[in-house]
């Protein structure tokens, strides 16, 4: 595991330890499951989450491009 420092204005440093102590975790774990919700991560995964996904829609293969493809020209349009 790599090791990584970063500068956080003193209010955001405050918040992030706050609610790692009120929900019971790490500020590493906090801020790791950010990354991954931005999308940063092992693009070997992304595969594996696009199916997961699928399968908890229940939606067809082409549907669910049909509907990604027009939630990501609605986010780009503003």
């Amino acid at each position: 595991m790599r090791r990584l420092t970063i500068t956080l204005d003193d209010q955001l440093h405050r918040a992030l330890r706050e609610t790692a102590v009120r929900q019971g975790r790490t500020v590493t774990s906090i801020i790791e499951e950010s990354l991954r919700l931005r999308g940063i991560g092992d693009q070997a995964g992304a595969p594996s989450l696009v199916a997961k996904a699928r399968e908890r829609a229940r939606m067809a293969p082409g549907k669910a491009l049909e509907l990604a493809i027009g939630e990501t020209r609605a986010k780009r349009e503003g």
